[in-house]
């Protein structure tokens, strides 16, 4: 395990974007350590107002800050606003990294996402395939975005020193995901859909594309302790992976989605819709050298997960 670089314990540490489903875990994995939760909710702060963000950090002098503040959606939401996504997510991240840098506050982990490697990156993804090839098109504008924030990271230590990290996360679930089917994720979108086609008793639920295409699913706990992990000790320039380890072909998860749903009618493909790109598993070995592993298996959390939303439906919760 490496050694502790920024000790936790009487830190002020901001995490931005609590209220989000990659927040809320590292607010309940945070609350076991020595150190004060600062939050802010967004109708009290827009992170793309950059006057706001700046009066904002330079009055409560937080020690540390995690950007886990995002605009993020699926396929659909990707193609639907690009100028949204792109220009909200580089806001977010220019107005927090300037903020910090001119109130001298020395340590922010930006997060980015798999989604920042070329379409086509040779399997497992690592770190050093980040600017080698084209995005993958349907959501290449998040992707710019979070490019932009892991070189502005990179620029900010580069000129001025500061101790400035970058972690991309796999693809994530969990408790507080995004349940919208057109807002939403593959996986919570599939959890929806077999959930209320069993619920309005259809023989089937539709699977865009053709079920070929591959993903890694990372437990939103298993990620919020290796944020903390990298914010305790890494100060390296390079960004760090962090994923599962293993993919699954949607299909697949579709029918593991079934099982877990309870739901025994058919999954209908939709060949004409878009699947994204062919496979995303990445190579974690660099976080597993400093000895993170994962401890949620996919079975598991889908099913805390699926629990998780049906409570949301039991209160009435629109999710």
């Amino acid at each position: 395990m490496a050694e502790p670089s920024f000790s936790l314990g009487g830190k002020t540490i901001w995490i931005a974007g609590h209220n989000g489903m990659v927040g809320d875990a590292l607010m309940r994995r945070l609350k076991g350590e020595a150190c004060t939760l600062l939050t802010v909710d967004r109708k009290a702060l827009d992170l793309t107002r950059q006057a706001e963000v700046e009066a904002f950090v330079g009055e409560a002098q937080p020690d540390a800050i995690i950007v886990a503040a995002a605009r993020v959606g699926g396929i659909l939401a990707n193609s639907r606003d690009p100028v949204g996504f792109l220009s909200d997510n580089l806001a977010i991240n220019l107005n927090i990294a300037r903020a910090a840098h001119q109130a001298d506050i020395d340590r922010v982990l930006f997060l980015g996402s798999s989604c920042i490697y070329p379409k086509f990156a040779a399997q497992p993804i690592s770190e050093e395939a980040l600017l080698t090839g084209p995005l993958e098109p349907t959501n290449q504008w998040y992707a710019l975005a979070k490019i932009a924030a892991l070189k502005l990271a990179e620029a900010y230590r580069q000129q001025f020193g500061r101790n400035f990290i970058a972690a991309m996360p796999t693809n994530l679930y969990g408790p507080h995901d995004n349940f919208d089917l057109e807002g939403g994720h593959v996986l919570p979108a599939l959890l929806r859909k077999a959930h209320e086609a069993g619920a309005r008793g259809a023989g089937q639920f539709e699977l865009w594309g053709t079920g070929t295409a591959r993903r890694e699913f990372l437990h939103v706990d298993d990620c919020a302790d290796a944020l903390v992990l990298l914010l305790r000790t890494y100060a390296g320039a390079e960004p760090v992976n962090i994923g599962y380890g293993e993919d699954i072909a949607l299909i697949d998860l579709a029918r593991l989605i079934c099982r877990t749903v309870g739901f025994d009618g058919a999954i209908a493909l939709d060949p004409g819709k878009p699947d994204g790109t062919p496979r995303k598993l990445l190579d974690t070995s660099r976080l597993r050298r400093m000895g993170w592993r994962p401890k949620i298996r996919l079975e598991e959390g889908l099913a805390e997960t699926y629990a998780w939303y049906r409570a949301q439906l039991a209160r009435g919760v629109a999710t």
